[in-house]
Parts: structure tokens; sequence; C-alpha cells
């Protein structure tokens, strides 16, 4: 399926959010997901995984997740400074204004004749958990969450009561966790608790626990494994297939 892509400045409480949106050429209505990237924003590999979304009947829309806080276009590089930066803007930005973002997208979604108007959520690293966090939004059908961080520590600024743990039993959607092993960032306890945390809330939701360590979708880096991910892709594109159906 040959693909477009286009930009817009979507209008936010916090500010315009540049999002990057991809979509097949082929005329017709598509589910739409959010798909939300590492602290870099939208780097070259977090574009590859959206088109390659899209290529499989999907319209998607990439923000810049720290918008607010970084001039429009800014891609920050997978070095420490890079990290450094992206991690000092997740511990700044509130989690009320990541629902704000997301809420911002889905009226885009739902305004377009080119969108069904049913909207899914996919995101790895922060942005995993900010996928996780958008289900808690009743418009959100499912989400995909890639290794997502910082759920089961409460790292993450937010009001009270309203960190994405706490607010695990407002999912109403399916989610779908993954997670590496090896991944010191979320380690088994953590996963252990999030997992009994789903199971508390009676949530709708798929578990994968994989060989692999963290951020193993990222291509070129040291730590991709392009068979697992090649094997999440055609996961992914099946559950959005299935729960964003018409």
């Amino acid at each position: 399926m040959i693909i477009q892509n286009q930009q817009h400045d979507i209008q936010t409480p916090s500010g315009a959010m540049r999002t990057y949106e991809y979509r097949p050429v082929a005329p017709g209505k598509y589910p739409t997901i959010i798909f939300y990237s590492e602290i870099f924003q939208q780097t070259t590999p977090i574009a590859r995984s959206a088109a390659i979304l899209a290529g499989f009947g999907f319209v998607v829309l990439v923000p810049e997740v720290f918008h607010e806080l970084n001039p429009i276009g800014t891609v920050l590089g997978y070095d420490d400074v890079g990290k450094d930066k992206g991690n000092q803007d997740k511990a700044d930005k509130p989690l009320e204004n990541h629902d704000s973002d997301t809420q911002a997208m889905i009226d885009f979604a739902q305004t377009k004749d080119y969108c069904t108007g049913v909207v899914g959520a996919m995101g790895v690293c922060i942005g995993g958990h900010l996928a996780y966090r958008a289900a808690i939004n009743p418009s959100i059908k499912s989400a995909f969450c890639l290794y997502p961080t910082d759920i089961h520590s409460d790292t993450l600024p937010a009001a009270q009561n309203n960190d994405s743990f706490t607010r695990t039993p407002d999912i109403n959607g399916e989610i779908f966790m993954v997670f590496g092993k090896q991944d010191p960032h979320v380690p088994q306890a953590g996963r252990e608790k999030i997992y009994q945390n789903l199971v508390q809330h009676n949530i709708n939701y798929n578990w994968l626990e994989v060989n692999a360590q963290h951020a193993f979708m990222r291509d070129g880096g040291e730590r991709y494994d392009p068979q697992l991910a090649l094997k999440m892709y055609y996961t992914a594109t099946e559950f959005f297939t299935r729960t964003l159906a018409n």
C-alpha cells in the first residue's frame, strides 16, 4: 500500500503541537493510530515505524510529545545531550497536558473525511506509557504499548491520584502490553506490579514478555532486534485491524 505524509500544527490548550500524519494514498476511510514517540520526538526510526503502520491501512499521527518545551520541529539526538534533554522534558511536562494533547488528536481525526473516526494508540518507551495513558480516554478503543516506562514507578508529574498506574481502572478499551525481559527500565518487579494492577481492575489486556532489551524496536540502534521488530509490527497491525474495525 503506497502512503503519503504531511504535517499539521494541531491546537492544544498548551499550544500548537506539530503532528506528522502518514496515511494511504488510496481513497477511502481508515482507522487512526496515534503513535507516541520516545523522548527524542520524531526521529528517523520513529518516522519509519509510522510509515510501516500506515502501509497496513491506517492513518498514523505522530505528535511532538514535548511541543510546549521545544521549538516546533525539534528532534533530539540519540546521544547523551539528547537523552538528558528528553528526560528533563519528561520530568517537566504534567501528565494532564498529555491528556489534552490526546483529545486534540482525537478531535482532529474525527473531523477528517479520510478517517473512520475510530482511534487507537501505540507507542514505544515513554510513548508506550502515553499510549497506556491515552487508553483512559473513552474514545481510544485500543492501545499497543511497547516497553512502556514510568508506569510502575510513578515518576512522571501529575496531580494527586492522576498518575497512570492509579488511573488504570479508567481504561475502557483493550490494551496490549509488550516488555523485554532484559529491560532495566522496567524490571521484573515493575512488570509484576503492572500485571497485578491490570488483573485487579479487570482490564481487557494482552500480555507479552520477550527476550529483548529496551528499545529493541529502534532500527539502527545497538539493541535493535529486526526479527522481533517485524513480529511486533504484524502483531500490532493485526491487533488494530480487529479492535479498530467499524
